[in-house]
């Protein structure tokens, strides 16, 4: 059974359910059940038309459910009008979902974890297990958002933006668990770049590319943290590489640039260099002079201090990160990179030691950590080389 082509029927087979009648809640609830089933029993018999089996179990499973409600009479008579058989529409409804799923009015974990539902067709257990909580609590949050979204119809206008964001976070969440989060964040862009016709999908598609292709190359032994210029590049993915380069071209001849596609440009430009010391910074603090002017995020300003450190040297880099906000995290480590190329390893140790204690995961704490006992033993050698 292949379970990837499975999970990309589901937005169809929703979509079939909405049409005949059926509220989002309810359909998605029902093709999830429908799921679940197909993957416990198909292993052993799969249906001729993978599609048409969904349709069927899905709707027998919402006719259950509402037959069941004896409160709410009226809409079964409605429903038991419905056919259940007959023709299904060619009609894609993955797009609609998406902008349903990402709809404004959601914050961001839900929107999420409904994108992974109904539009990736993973289960909650699995999207659960993949964001490191209880099966409850993903229910609930995937709950909430249903109902906030009721009675939102399907054929809504959505916020290309938002689904873009979401589908982002989807990616940057990485892998945990049974899910590779990375790899579905890819599977779904690239349903989306199919299914629309904005140089920012496939910009977003393309920078997914671009860092993916470095995924075996991130981590060493124990899950160690490995960063850009130490990394193996041997053991990137050129294929990869070449695809994400081609896709972003693409999407830059369109002549509308967006944030995306600078990510990925930046990103091309590292992974176009032979070594880290042939790294072309001189155009990567171009675009993220391009990216700052998008955005006006202050990451964008804490990255491009880094750029300018090594395009221009460590004190234009100091330079730089004066203008950029002192509590943002990562800040410490980036002061501590360029005082330490300046010649300051006092205080380029502490910064480390400093950042490392405020890291947000234990790869990045582990680092940084090791990065101040680096710095603090070159500190103790010349020292005992060259005594006060």
């Amino acid at each position: 059974m292949n379970e990837g082509l499975l999970r990309e029927l589901v937005p169809a087979v929703i979509g079939v359910l909405v049409r005949r009648g059926a509220d989002f809640a309810s359909a998605e609830d029902a093709v999830q059940e429908a799921l679940i089933k197909a993957l416990e029993t198909w292993s052993a018999d799969p249906p001729r038309d993978a599609k048409a089996w969904l349709i069927s179990a899905a709707w027998r499973k919402f006719l259950d459910a509402t037959r069941s409600e004896t409160a709410r009479r009226g809409r079964e008579v409605v429903v038991d009008a419905q056919p259940d058989l007959g023709p299904v529409s060619g009609v894609d409804d993955t797009l609609r979902l998406y902008f349903l799923c990402a709809h404004p009015s959601l914050p961001p974990p839900a929107a999420l974890a409904l994108t992974l539902r109904a539009v990736g067709g993973l289960t909650t257990k699995q999207i659960a297990t993949a964001h490191l909580v209880p099966e409850a609590t993903m229910a609930q949050r995937i709950s909430r958002a249903k109902r906030k979204i009721a009675g939102v119809p399907l054929d809504e206008p959505g916020d290309l933006a938002t689904v873009l964001r979401v589908l982002y976070l989807v990616f940057n969440e990485g892998y945990s668990g049974d899910v590779d989060l990375a790899a579905e964040a890819i599977r779904l862009a690239r349903q989306l770049v199919a299914l629309s016709d904005e140089p920012e999908a496939a910009g977003l598609l393309a920078l997914m590319l671009l860092h993916h292709a470095r995924r075996a190359s991130r981590t060493g032994d124990g899950g160690r943290l490995v960063p850009l210029a130490a990394q193996d590049r041997s053991r990137w993915d050129t294929a990869l590489i070449a695809e994400g380069v081609a896709i972003l071209q693409g999407a830059l001849a369109r002549d509308r640039l967006g944030e995306y596609q600078a990510q990925a440009a930046i990103a091309a430009l590292h992974a176009d260099a032979p070594t880290a010391d042939e790294t072309d910074w001189v155009q990567i603090v171009e675009w993220y002079d391009e990216l700052l002017r998008i955005t006006g995020s202050p990451i964008v300003r804490l990255n491009r201090a880094v750029a300018i450190g090594e395009a221009d040297g460590p004190q234009a880099g100091l330079a730089a990160l004066a203008d950029v906000d002192s509590c943002l995290p990562r800040y410490n480590a980036v002061r501590a990179y360029l005082l330490e190329r300046t010649g300051d390893l006092e205080r380029a140790a502490e910064l480390y030691a400093k950042a490392g204690r405020a890291a947000s995961s234990v790869p990045e704490r582990d680092h940084l950590t090791r990065e101040a006992a680096r710095v603090q033993q070159t500190l103790r050698s010349e020292r005992g080389t060259h005594p006060a």
